[in-house]
Protein backbone atom coordinates (compact mmCIF):
# COMPACT_ATOMS: atom_id res chain seq x y z
CA UNK A 1 0.00 0.00 0.00
CA UNK A 2 1.19 3.49 -0.73
CA UNK A 3 -0.04 7.19 0.24
CA UNK A 4 -0.76 7.77 -3.13
CA UNK A 5 -3.39 5.25 -3.80
CA UNK A 6 -7.31 5.88 -3.75
CA UNK A 7 -7.12 2.94 -1.22
CA UNK A 8 -5.03 4.20 1.25
CA UNK A 9 -6.20 7.83 0.86
CA UNK A 10 -10.16 7.02 1.05
CA UNK A 11 -10.33 3.82 3.26
CA UNK A 12 -6.89 3.27 5.48
CA UNK A 13 -6.19 6.63 6.38
CA UNK A 14 -9.71 8.05 7.26
CA UNK A 15 -10.39 5.04 9.17
CA UNK A 16 -7.07 5.35 10.71
CA UNK A 17 -7.97 9.01 11.35
CA UNK A 18 -11.41 8.15 12.71
CA UNK A 19 -9.84 5.85 15.41
CA UNK A 20 -7.68 8.67 17.16
CA UNK A 21 -10.69 10.78 17.20
CA UNK A 22 -13.18 8.47 18.85
CA UNK A 23 -10.44 6.80 21.28
CA UNK A 24 -10.40 8.76 24.32
CA UNK A 25 -7.27 7.22 25.83
CA UNK A 26 -3.76 7.67 24.82
CA UNK A 27 -2.95 4.11 25.62
CA UNK A 28 -5.96 3.04 23.57
CA UNK A 29 -4.41 5.79 20.29
CA UNK A 30 -1.20 4.17 20.00
CA UNK A 31 -2.53 0.37 20.33
CA UNK A 32 -4.90 1.41 17.62
CA UNK A 33 -1.68 3.14 15.70
CA UNK A 34 0.27 0.14 16.37
CA UNK A 35 -2.14 -2.12 14.45
CA UNK A 36 -2.68 0.25 11.90
CA UNK A 37 1.02 0.82 11.19
CA UNK A 38 1.58 -3.02 11.29
CA UNK A 39 -1.23 -3.89 8.53
CA UNK A 40 0.19 -0.97 6.81
CA UNK A 41 3.88 -2.65 6.90
CA UNK A 42 2.51 -5.84 6.14
CA UNK A 43 0.22 -4.48 2.98
CA UNK A 44 2.57 -6.58 0.82
CA UNK A 45 3.16 -8.99 2.71
CA UNK A 46 4.28 -9.90 5.86
CA UNK A 47 7.06 -12.04 5.92
CA UNK A 48 10.06 -9.20 6.50
CA UNK A 49 7.76 -7.88 9.78
CA UNK A 50 9.30 -10.10 11.52
CA UNK A 51 12.44 -9.01 10.75
CA UNK A 52 11.01 -5.16 12.09
CA UNK A 53 9.91 -7.03 14.97
CA UNK A 54 13.45 -8.32 15.46
CA UNK A 55 15.20 -5.06 15.01
CA UNK A 56 13.01 -3.11 17.67
CA UNK A 57 13.86 -6.59 20.22
CA UNK A 58 17.62 -5.83 19.67
CA UNK A 59 17.52 -2.26 20.24
CA UNK A 60 14.69 -2.46 22.75
CA UNK A 61 17.05 -4.74 24.94
CA UNK A 62 20.63 -2.95 24.26
CA UNK A 63 19.28 -0.21 25.32
CA UNK A 64 17.41 -1.40 29.15
CA UNK A 65 20.77 -2.70 29.30
CA UNK A 66 23.04 -0.02 28.47
CA UNK A 67 20.63 2.33 30.63
CA UNK A 68 21.02 -0.03 33.90
CA UNK A 69 24.58 -0.34 33.41
CA UNK A 70 26.71 1.66 35.43
CA UNK A 71 30.23 0.83 33.67
CA UNK A 72 31.19 2.81 30.70
CA UNK A 73 32.98 0.19 29.53
CA UNK A 74 30.23 -2.64 29.57
CA UNK A 75 28.00 0.21 27.84
CA UNK A 76 30.31 1.23 24.99
CA UNK A 77 30.93 -2.75 24.59
CA UNK A 78 26.62 -3.38 24.36
CA UNK A 79 26.35 0.11 22.10
CA UNK A 80 28.73 -1.43 19.90
CA UNK A 81 27.57 -4.55 19.87
CA UNK A 82 23.87 -3.06 19.40
CA UNK A 83 24.53 -1.04 16.52
CA UNK A 84 26.51 -3.47 14.96
CA UNK A 85 23.84 -5.86 14.82
CA UNK A 86 21.33 -3.95 13.62
CA UNK A 87 24.09 -2.73 10.53
CA UNK A 88 24.97 -6.13 9.84
CA UNK A 89 20.87 -7.30 9.08
CA UNK A 90 20.73 -4.28 7.04
CA UNK A 91 23.91 -4.69 5.03
CA UNK A 92 22.38 -8.70 4.98
CA UNK A 93 19.52 -7.77 2.90
CA UNK A 94 20.58 -4.52 0.68
CA UNK A 95 24.69 -5.22 -0.02
CA UNK A 96 25.07 -9.06 -0.01
CA UNK A 97 24.44 -8.79 -3.75
CA UNK A 98 26.35 -5.56 -3.98
CA UNK A 99 29.15 -6.60 -2.10
CA UNK A 100 29.13 -10.57 -4.22
CA UNK A 101 28.57 -8.97 -7.39
CA UNK A 102 31.45 -6.22 -6.77
CA UNK A 103 33.66 -8.77 -5.83
CA UNK A 104 33.26 -11.47 -8.64
CA UNK A 105 34.52 -8.61 -10.92
CA UNK A 106 37.33 -8.09 -9.39
CA UNK A 107 38.52 -11.81 -9.15
CA UNK A 108 37.09 -12.11 -12.60
CA UNK A 109 34.66 -14.86 -10.79
CA UNK A 110 31.87 -16.53 -12.07
CA UNK A 111 30.00 -16.75 -8.29
CA UNK A 112 26.18 -16.60 -8.55
CA UNK A 113 24.93 -13.12 -7.68
CA UNK A 114 22.21 -13.82 -4.79
CA UNK A 115 18.99 -11.74 -5.38
CA UNK A 116 17.46 -10.95 -1.71
CA UNK A 117 14.01 -9.01 -1.92
CA UNK A 118 14.73 -5.65 0.00
CA UNK A 119 12.33 -4.77 3.00
CA UNK A 120 10.42 -1.79 2.21
CA UNK A 121 12.02 0.98 4.64
CA UNK A 122 14.98 -1.12 6.00
CA UNK A 123 16.94 1.74 5.81
CA UNK A 124 15.35 4.49 7.46
CA UNK A 125 13.77 2.40 10.83
CA UNK A 126 17.62 1.50 10.55
CA UNK A 127 19.12 4.57 11.44
CA UNK A 128 15.90 5.73 13.50
CA UNK A 129 16.90 2.42 15.57
CA UNK A 130 20.98 3.39 15.71
CA UNK A 131 19.66 7.06 16.43
CA UNK A 132 17.45 5.71 19.60
CA UNK A 133 20.15 3.72 21.52
CA UNK A 134 22.61 6.33 21.03
CA UNK A 135 20.96 8.94 22.29
CA UNK A 136 20.24 6.27 25.57
CA UNK A 137 24.14 6.48 25.63
CA UNK A 138 24.53 9.60 25.73
CA UNK A 139 22.24 10.25 28.20
CA UNK A 140 19.36 12.49 26.28
CA UNK A 141 16.18 10.16 26.35
CA UNK A 142 15.41 7.03 28.94
CA UNK A 143 15.37 3.94 27.25
CA UNK A 144 11.56 2.63 26.90
CA UNK A 145 11.00 0.22 29.12
CA UNK A 146 7.82 -1.09 26.93
CA UNK A 147 8.56 -3.14 23.86
CA UNK A 148 5.38 -2.49 21.96
CA UNK A 149 6.10 1.43 22.28
CA UNK A 150 9.27 1.40 21.30
CA UNK A 151 7.70 -0.62 17.92
CA UNK A 152 5.33 1.89 17.74
CA UNK A 153 7.90 4.50 17.34
CA UNK A 154 10.14 2.71 14.76
CA UNK A 155 7.01 1.36 12.81
CA UNK A 156 4.48 4.64 12.64
CA UNK A 157 3.33 4.12 9.04
CA UNK A 158 3.52 8.18 8.35
CA UNK A 159 7.07 8.06 7.83
CA UNK A 160 8.08 4.57 8.53
CA UNK A 161 8.99 3.48 4.77
CA UNK A 162 10.18 6.50 3.53
CA UNK A 163 10.85 8.50 5.77
CA UNK A 164 11.93 11.42 7.57
CA UNK A 165 13.99 9.58 9.74
CA UNK A 166 12.60 10.62 12.72
CA UNK A 167 14.47 10.62 16.34
CA UNK A 168 12.82 8.93 19.39
CA UNK A 169 13.67 11.82 21.59
CA UNK A 170 11.47 14.41 19.35
CA UNK A 171 8.61 12.33 19.59
CA UNK A 172 8.61 11.32 22.86
CA UNK A 173 6.36 12.68 24.30
CA UNK A 174 3.64 13.57 21.85
CA UNK A 175 3.76 9.24 22.48
CA UNK A 176 2.45 9.64 25.57
CA UNK A 177 0.71 12.99 25.68
CA UNK A 178 -0.48 13.72 21.86
CA UNK A 179 -3.75 16.10 22.11
CA UNK A 180 -4.11 17.02 18.02
CA UNK A 181 -5.83 20.56 18.39
CA UNK A 182 -8.64 21.35 15.64
CA UNK A 183 -5.99 23.94 14.22
CA UNK A 184 -3.44 21.50 14.11
CA UNK A 185 -5.58 18.98 12.52
CA UNK A 186 -6.85 21.20 9.82
CA UNK A 187 -3.23 22.40 8.71
CA UNK A 188 -2.42 18.51 8.73
CA UNK A 189 -5.46 17.81 6.36
CA UNK A 190 -3.62 20.55 3.77
CA UNK A 191 -0.21 19.65 4.48
CA UNK A 192 -0.97 16.28 3.25
CA UNK A 193 -2.97 17.01 0.64
CA UNK A 194 -0.69 19.37 -1.01
CA UNK A 195 1.80 16.33 -0.60
CA UNK A 196 -0.64 13.76 -2.77
CA UNK A 197 -1.03 16.26 -5.03
CA UNK A 198 2.49 17.53 -6.22
CA UNK A 199 2.76 13.18 -6.06
CA UNK A 200 0.14 12.29 -8.14
CA UNK A 201 0.36 15.21 -10.37
CA UNK A 202 3.19 16.99 -10.23
CA UNK A 203 6.09 14.00 -9.57
CA UNK A 204 4.39 11.61 -11.74
CA UNK A 205 3.72 14.02 -14.65
CA UNK A 206 7.66 14.94 -14.34
CA UNK A 207 8.52 11.21 -14.43
CA UNK A 208 6.91 10.54 -17.82
CA UNK A 209 9.01 13.30 -19.18
CA UNK A 210 12.08 12.01 -17.91
CA UNK A 211 11.02 8.46 -18.72
CA UNK A 212 10.22 9.51 -22.54
CA UNK A 213 13.89 9.57 -23.30
CA UNK A 214 16.04 7.95 -20.32
CA UNK A 215 13.93 4.93 -19.93
CA UNK A 216 15.67 3.13 -22.81
CA UNK A 217 18.54 1.58 -23.55
CA UNK A 218 22.16 2.24 -24.91
CA UNK A 219 21.65 2.63 -28.73
CA UNK A 220 18.32 4.62 -28.46
CA UNK A 221 19.95 6.61 -25.64
CA UNK A 222 22.79 7.89 -27.73
CA UNK A 223 20.62 8.84 -30.59
CA UNK A 224 18.82 11.57 -27.91
CA UNK A 225 19.58 15.14 -28.98
CA UNK A 226 21.28 17.08 -26.32
CA UNK A 227 18.14 19.29 -25.86
CA UNK A 228 16.24 15.78 -25.11
CA UNK A 229 18.87 14.90 -22.68
CA UNK A 230 18.84 18.26 -20.84
CA UNK A 231 14.94 18.09 -21.11
CA UNK A 232 15.00 14.90 -19.08
CA UNK A 233 17.54 15.48 -16.70
CA UNK A 234 15.24 19.28 -15.94
CA UNK A 235 12.07 16.70 -15.29
CA UNK A 236 13.91 14.08 -13.56
CA UNK A 237 15.58 16.98 -10.81
CA UNK A 238 11.86 18.27 -10.74
CA UNK A 239 10.64 14.90 -10.32
CA UNK A 240 12.82 13.81 -7.46
CA UNK A 241 12.34 16.66 -5.59
CA UNK A 242 8.70 16.86 -5.59
CA UNK A 243 7.92 12.99 -5.12
CA UNK A 244 10.43 12.24 -1.61
CA UNK A 245 9.50 15.95 -0.54
CA UNK A 246 5.56 15.07 -1.41
CA UNK A 247 5.99 12.07 0.94
CA UNK A 248 7.49 13.98 3.56
CA UNK A 249 4.71 16.40 3.01
CA UNK A 250 1.95 13.60 3.35
CA UNK A 251 3.81 12.41 6.68
CA UNK A 252 4.20 15.37 8.27
CA UNK A 253 0.99 15.91 7.42
CA UNK A 254 -0.49 12.52 9.09
CA UNK A 255 1.40 13.06 11.91
CA UNK A 256 -0.33 16.36 12.53
CA UNK A 257 -3.96 15.02 12.09
CA UNK A 258 -3.02 12.84 15.29
CA UNK A 259 -1.31 14.58 17.46
CA UNK A 260 2.98 13.73 15.86
CA UNK A 261 4.97 16.79 15.54
CA UNK A 262 7.72 15.52 12.55
CA UNK A 263 10.51 18.03 11.60
CA UNK A 264 10.97 19.23 8.02
CA UNK A 265 12.72 17.32 5.57
CA UNK A 266 12.98 19.69 2.82
CA UNK A 267 13.10 23.25 2.74
CA UNK A 268 13.23 24.31 -1.02
CA UNK A 269 16.70 23.13 -1.76
CA UNK A 270 16.79 24.34 -5.24
CA UNK A 271 16.90 27.91 -4.36
CA UNK A 272 20.47 27.07 -2.47
CA UNK A 273 23.37 29.67 -3.03
CA UNK A 274 26.01 26.99 -2.67
CA UNK A 275 26.30 23.38 -2.43
CA UNK A 276 26.37 23.10 1.40
CA UNK A 277 23.09 25.14 1.31
CA UNK A 278 21.40 22.36 -0.81
CA UNK A 279 22.60 19.77 1.95
CA UNK A 280 20.82 22.10 4.52
CA UNK A 281 18.09 21.78 2.47
CA UNK A 282 17.67 18.62 1.03
CA UNK A 283 16.70 15.49 3.55
CA UNK A 284 17.25 17.12 6.55
CA UNK A 285 16.96 14.09 8.54
CA UNK A 286 19.72 12.50 6.92
CA UNK A 287 21.91 14.66 6.69
CA UNK A 288 21.34 15.70 10.35
CA UNK A 289 21.68 12.25 11.26
CA UNK A 290 25.13 11.92 9.55
CA UNK A 291 26.45 15.34 11.13
CA UNK A 292 25.53 13.85 15.01
CA UNK A 293 26.13 10.19 14.38
CA UNK A 294 29.18 9.86 12.44
CA UNK A 295 30.65 13.12 11.11
CA UNK A 296 31.11 15.04 14.42
CA UNK A 297 32.02 11.92 16.30
CA UNK A 298 35.13 11.63 13.82
CA UNK A 299 36.35 14.65 15.02
CA UNK A 300 34.15 17.14 12.73
CA UNK A 301 35.98 20.63 12.37
CA UNK A 302 37.50 20.40 15.18
CA UNK A 303 40.74 18.27 13.79
CA UNK A 304 43.27 18.98 11.51
CA UNK A 305 42.54 19.53 7.29
CA UNK A 306 43.40 16.18 6.51
CA UNK A 307 41.03 14.52 8.96
CA UNK A 308 38.23 16.89 8.20
CA UNK A 309 38.54 15.64 4.17
CA UNK A 310 38.58 12.65 5.60
CA UNK A 311 35.48 13.03 8.19
CA UNK A 312 34.02 14.39 4.75
CA UNK A 313 34.37 12.04 2.51
CA UNK A 314 33.88 9.45 4.83
CA UNK A 315 30.34 10.45 5.40
CA UNK A 316 29.89 11.08 1.70
CA UNK A 317 30.91 7.97 0.97
CA UNK A 318 28.18 6.63 3.10
CA UNK A 319 25.55 8.97 2.09
CA UNK A 320 26.12 7.41 -1.31
CA UNK A 321 26.00 3.83 0.04
CA UNK A 322 22.77 4.20 1.88
CA UNK A 323 20.36 5.16 -1.01
CA UNK A 324 21.57 2.15 -2.94
CA UNK A 325 23.64 -1.12 -3.24
CA UNK A 326 25.17 0.39 -6.30
CA UNK A 327 28.45 1.79 -7.20
CA UNK A 328 26.19 4.87 -9.46
CA UNK A 329 25.15 6.28 -5.64
CA UNK A 330 28.82 6.15 -3.82
CA UNK A 331 29.98 8.25 -7.27
CA UNK A 332 26.81 10.51 -6.52
CA UNK A 333 28.08 10.74 -2.77
CA UNK A 334 31.28 11.23 -2.96
CA UNK A 335 30.84 14.07 -5.95
CA UNK A 336 28.74 15.74 -3.47
CA UNK A 337 31.81 15.47 -1.05
CA UNK A 338 34.17 17.03 -3.78
CA UNK A 339 32.33 19.68 -4.53
CA UNK A 340 32.09 20.76 -0.66
CA UNK A 341 35.28 20.32 0.20
CA UNK A 342 35.96 22.21 -2.72
CA UNK A 343 34.17 25.15 -1.37
CA UNK A 344 35.23 24.96 1.82
CA UNK A 345 38.93 24.62 1.92
CA UNK A 346 39.64 25.79 -1.62
CA UNK A 347 37.25 28.52 -2.01
CA UNK A 348 36.39 29.90 0.99
CA UNK A 349 33.72 32.02 0.20
CA UNK A 350 35.59 33.65 -2.92
CA UNK A 351 32.24 33.34 -4.76
CA UNK A 352 30.35 35.15 -2.36
CA UNK A 353 30.25 38.66 -4.32
CA UNK A 354 28.80 36.99 -7.11
CA UNK A 355 25.62 37.99 -8.08
CA UNK A 356 22.78 35.67 -6.49
CA UNK A 357 21.13 34.50 -9.55
CA UNK A 358 24.45 33.78 -11.03
CA UNK A 359 25.12 31.39 -7.82
CA UNK A 360 21.64 29.69 -8.08
CA UNK A 361 21.81 28.99 -11.00
CA UNK A 362 25.29 27.19 -10.83
CA UNK A 363 24.40 25.36 -7.88
CA UNK A 364 21.46 24.19 -9.69
CA UNK A 365 22.88 22.84 -12.62
CA UNK A 366 25.70 21.01 -10.90
CA UNK A 367 22.89 19.27 -8.71
CA UNK A 368 20.97 18.36 -12.02
CA UNK A 369 23.64 17.13 -13.26
CA UNK A 370 24.25 14.93 -10.36
CA UNK A 371 20.79 13.40 -10.58
CA UNK A 372 21.87 12.01 -13.63
CA UNK A 373 24.47 9.82 -11.86
CA UNK A 374 22.09 9.30 -9.44
CA UNK A 375 19.31 8.45 -12.17
CA UNK A 376 21.48 5.19 -14.32
CA UNK A 377 22.49 2.49 -11.93
CA UNK A 378 24.15 1.43 -14.98
CA UNK A 379 27.34 2.92 -16.13
CA UNK A 380 27.24 2.31 -19.94
CA UNK A 381 23.56 4.38 -19.63
CA UNK A 382 25.05 6.89 -17.38
CA UNK A 383 28.15 7.83 -19.88
CA UNK A 384 25.86 7.64 -23.04
CA UNK A 385 23.66 10.46 -21.08
CA UNK A 386 26.58 12.72 -20.28
CA UNK A 387 28.24 12.36 -23.34
CA UNK A 388 24.47 13.01 -24.77
CA UNK A 389 24.09 16.12 -22.46
CA UNK A 390 27.32 17.13 -24.85
CA UNK A 391 26.63 16.77 -28.34
CA UNK A 392 29.51 13.74 -27.90
CA UNK A 393 27.36 10.64 -28.75
CA UNK A 394 26.93 12.36 -32.34
CA UNK A 395 23.11 13.16 -31.59
CA UNK A 396 22.76 16.81 -32.49
CA UNK A 397 21.04 19.45 -31.08
CA UNK A 398 17.45 18.89 -30.92
CA UNK A 399 14.70 16.88 -33.28
CA UNK A 400 11.07 17.08 -34.02
CA UNK A 401 10.52 14.50 -31.01
CA UNK A 402 11.80 17.29 -28.54
CA UNK A 403 10.71 20.28 -29.93
CA UNK A 404 7.22 18.62 -29.25
CA UNK A 405 8.31 17.30 -26.10
CA UNK A 406 9.13 20.84 -24.83
CA UNK A 407 5.94 22.09 -26.45
CA UNK A 408 3.81 20.20 -24.89
CA UNK A 409 4.94 20.28 -21.05
CA UNK A 410 6.77 23.61 -21.01
CA UNK A 411 3.89 25.33 -19.05
CA UNK A 412 3.47 22.05 -16.82
CA UNK A 413 7.28 22.37 -15.84
CA UNK A 414 7.30 26.16 -15.44
CA UNK A 415 4.63 25.14 -13.25
CA UNK A 416 6.79 22.54 -11.51
CA UNK A 417 9.72 24.65 -11.22
CA UNK A 418 8.19 27.45 -9.65
CA UNK A 419 6.36 24.68 -7.13
CA UNK A 420 9.78 24.11 -5.67
CA UNK A 421 10.26 27.43 -4.51
CA UNK A 422 8.92 29.25 -1.80
CA UNK A 423 6.35 31.53 -3.79
CA UNK A 424 3.40 29.74 -3.16
CA UNK A 425 4.16 30.02 0.55
CA UNK A 426 5.08 33.78 0.52
CA UNK A 427 2.04 34.26 -1.54
CA UNK A 428 -0.11 32.28 0.58
CA UNK A 429 1.35 34.03 3.71
CA UNK A 430 0.75 37.66 2.08
CA UNK A 431 -3.35 36.76 1.85
CA UNK A 432 -2.87 35.38 5.48
CA UNK A 433 -1.88 38.54 7.00
CA UNK A 434 -3.56 40.63 4.70
CA UNK A 435 -6.55 38.81 6.02
CA UNK A 436 -6.19 39.81 9.60
CA UNK A 437 -7.32 43.67 8.20
CA UNK A 438 -10.61 42.28 8.32
CA UNK A 439 -13.41 42.67 5.93
CA UNK A 440 -13.45 40.81 2.28
CA UNK A 441 -9.75 39.65 2.46
CA UNK A 442 -10.77 37.53 5.63
CA UNK A 443 -13.67 35.86 4.14
CA UNK A 444 -11.38 35.26 0.90
CA UNK A 445 -8.57 33.98 3.15
CA UNK A 446 -11.40 31.11 4.67
CA UNK A 447 -12.54 30.19 1.52
CA UNK A 448 -9.12 29.37 0.41
CA UNK A 449 -8.46 27.37 3.68
CA UNK A 450 -11.53 25.12 2.86
CA UNK A 451 -11.24 25.29 -0.54
CA UNK A 452 -7.15 24.14 -1.16
CA UNK A 453 -7.33 21.09 0.34
CA UNK A 454 -11.16 20.20 -1.34
CA UNK A 455 -9.64 20.88 -4.59
CA UNK A 456 -6.15 19.30 -4.36
CA UNK A 457 -7.75 16.37 -2.61
CA UNK A 458 -10.20 16.07 -6.07
CA UNK A 459 -7.87 16.48 -8.42
CA UNK A 460 -5.51 13.76 -6.97
CA UNK A 461 -8.43 11.55 -6.83
CA UNK A 462 -8.81 12.13 -10.55
CA UNK A 463 -5.19 11.48 -11.49
CA UNK A 464 -4.22 8.74 -9.38
CA UNK A 465 -8.11 6.92 -10.89
CA UNK A 466 -5.68 5.50 -14.01
CA UNK A 467 -2.85 4.88 -12.57
CA UNK A 468 -3.19 1.68 -10.05
CA UNK A 469 0.27 2.02 -8.70
CA UNK A 470 2.77 5.16 -7.62
CA UNK A 471 5.29 3.86 -5.54
CA UNK A 472 7.81 7.05 -4.42
CA UNK A 473 11.30 6.84 -5.27
CA UNK A 474 12.54 6.29 -2.37
CA UNK A 475 10.86 3.22 -1.59
CA UNK A 476 13.54 1.43 -2.48
CA UNK A 477 16.31 2.81 -0.01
Amino acid sequence: MVFASLLFVFLFLVANILSQLFIRSVKGKNVAMLVFSLIFYSWSGPRYLLLLLGMVAICWIGALMIQGEAEDRKRKAVLAVTITACLVILGIFKYTGFLVATFAGLFHADWPIPHIVLPIGISFYTFQLISYVVDVYRGQVKAQKRYWMLLLYASLFHQCIAGPIVRYQDIQRDIVTRRPSVGEISTGVTRFTVGLAKKAILANGCAAIADQFFDQGADALASVPALGILLAAFAFTLQIYLDFSAYSDMAIGMGLMCGFHYKENFNYPYISQSISEFWRRWHISLGSFFRDYVYIPLGGNRVSVPLQLRNLFVVWFLTGLWHGASWNFVLWGLFFGVLIGVERFLLKGRLSGLPAPVKGVGVFLLVMFSWILFKFTDFTLMATAIKGLFGLNGNGLTSVDVSLAIKNNVYFLIFCAVASTPIGRGLRNLLKNLSLRGGGLFWLNGVVEIAIPVVLLLLSAAALAGDSYNPFLYFRF
